[in-house]
């Protein structure tokens, strides 16, 4: 995937959520992320914003929402408990706020991130 530079609009969106969230701020995959005791949650990919649900949430999600797609930063590889969210689903502030609220009660929910020991 060629690399998009990110809507600032889309940026300054997700850090206005984000500001009364206890979170780490951090770039991955050269995008602004935010992460909860090492697990990452919520970000912007390129052109899009994306999610971490558990499974369950994830599959209650696509049922209502068919424009919902699985987060592929390597096309053909997508990171299992990530999606991708429609503007159709961030613009709208109660649905957002509603799957947002879902992310992080789950991310809060995940053990700490190990870090990986350098060798």
């Amino acid at each position: 995937m060629e690399w998009k530079q990110a809507p600032e609009d889309l940026v300054e969106f997700i850090m206005e959520k984000m500001k009364k969230v206890r979170c780490d701020y951090r770039k991955m995959f050269g995008y602004p992320a935010y992460f909860i005791k090492g697990n990452m949650l919520v970000g912007v990919f390129a052109d899009k914003l994306f999610l971490r649900l558990s499974d369950a949430d994830i599959a209650d999600l696509t049922k209502t929402r068919k424009e919902v797609s699985a987060f592929e930063p390597v096309k053909g590889r997508s990171m299992k408990g990530y999606v991708f969210l429609p503007k159709s689903v961030y613009s709208n502030k109660e649905v957002f706020d509603e799957w947002l609220e879902k992310s992080i009660n789950y991310v809060s929910s995940l053990p700490p991130k190990q870090k990986k020991k350098k060798e």
